[in-house]
């Protein structure tokens, strides 16, 4: 394949629509790198995984050498977008853009590579456009136009008020294509219409029409809803790394191919030979752990990435044991050796004799790390790391 081919291939990956895909290819063949914008309209900011979708888009195309653009939408987030809930999107203070435009920039250099990145704000040119610019730019399109936006629609079917500005919302953001001189817009499937806009309104201006990226939301852990905070299937980026590895090794497997897709840096090739591994017979859950590092690096940092699973409390790699392992004693009355049955089942980690039984028939246990069996006994007046099954633990004292 080709440098442009292995390029797109690439970009393609976890997109919903791209319009239009040879503009793309073109674009790419050019040699010349490319302004890639993505707008974010500084509402407090909430952020889980489902928010870093669009950056892992951007970082793809800063590692092929391309330029990003991150907006914030500083003056149009003071006009307040229509959320597609068939109501008006409170418009903010400057006060509460500044302070979520903060948030937003401590987060965006977790993915994005700052060498490569323009951060800026749209009340560079809006601020000082008059008012005649302004009625020229309103002019670029139609009441029937704005009205075949699928929300607008439905209120004005409704009978529900849509105000004036809202209209200019979406030429508002075309024109930051303008003055970006972007190629490549990138945004989520709810903003077609608007990234479509800026195509139209660059035109007018004399500009190359920018290629437009959609990306789809991010299913949240139950596989089904996007992510969301409110329904609790989030991945949050500041979360303790324990808790972000045990979320992520926890979803179902038909969902991690989804993840790779979207989140992660790896190269195509990367994720098929994960794909291989897992058709030649590995774990999907060892390949989920593959990708909960890659995540908490990115948000913790690699000596974080490399302990998660610690602080998650769970032996999951290379015989390493949690940090809080539980502390048990049990009183043999004086017998010089106790049946490891007998420990199992007095420890806790079993819940009775059978199931002590069971396990040790299976191969299920451990003493200090060593595979055990029904027979094995063990010396009062000493203390042992016991493993029954993959996740019960505890330091016992025989006393």
């Amino acid at each position: 394949m080709s440098d442009v081919a292995d390029a797109l291939a690439l970009l393609k990956r976890g997109t919903h629509e791209i319009l239009l895909e040879e503009e793309l290819e073109k674009k790419l063949a050019s040699g010349r790198p490319l302004r890639i914008k993505a707008g974010f309209d500084p509402t407090a900011p909430d952020l889980h995984l489902g928010h870093s979708v669009l950056l892992t888009k951007m970082r793809q195309f800063q590692d092929l050498g391309h330029q990003v653009i991150f907006l914030i939408g500083d003056f149009t987030g003071r006009i307040g977008d229509p959320t597609g809930k068939n109501v008006t999107r409170k418009p903010l203070t400057e006060a509460e853009v500044k302070v979520n435009a903060e948030t937003y920039k401590a987060q965006v250099f977790k993915i994005l590579d700052p060498e490569k990145t323009e951060v800026r704000f749209n009340a560079e040119w809006f601020s000082s456009m008059s008012a005649a610019d302004m009625i020229e730019l309103a002019g670029q399109s139609t009441v029937a136009r704005m009205l075949e936006r699928d929300d607008f629609e439905k209120r004005y079917q409704a009978g529900q008020s849509i105000s004036i500005h809202e209209f200019l919302y979406p030429l508002v953001q075309g024109y930051d294509s303008v003055a970006l001189e972007a190629d490549v817009e990138l945004g989520g499937t709810d903003q077609k219409f608007n990234l479509l806009m800026g195509r139209e309104i660059q035109k007018h201006f004399g500009q190359a029409s920018q290629v437009v990226i959609t990306m789809p939301l991010l299913e949240g852990l139950d596989g089904v809803q996007k992510m969301s905070k409110s329904l609790g299937n989030y991945v949050g980026v500041d979360e303790p790394p324990g808790v972000m590895f045990n979320k992520l090794v926890s979803m179902p497997d038909s969902l991690m191919w989804r993840y790779f897709d979207l989140l992660s840096l790896k190269s195509n090739e990367e994720i098929q030979a994960l794909k291989r591994k897992v058709d030649d017979g590995a774990n999907p859950r060892d390949i989920k752990m593959e990708l909960a590092r890659e995540l908490i690096a990115r948000y913790h940092g690699e000596e974080a990435a490399a302990n998660a699973h610690r602080s998650a409390g769970n032996q999951l790699a290379e015989g390493e044991l949690p940090e809080d392992l539980p502390e048990v004693e049990v009183d043999f009355e004086g017998g010089a050796q106790a049946p490891i049955a007998a420990v199992l089942n007095r420890s806790g980690l079993t819940k009775n004799s059978a199931q002590a039984k069971d396990m040790l028939g299976n191969g299920r246990v451990k003493v200090d790390g060593e595979v055990v069996d029904r027979d094995h006994l063990l010396d009062t007046g000493r203390t042992y790391v016991i493993q029954a099954g993959k996740k019960r633990y505890a330091r016992v004292t025989l006393a």
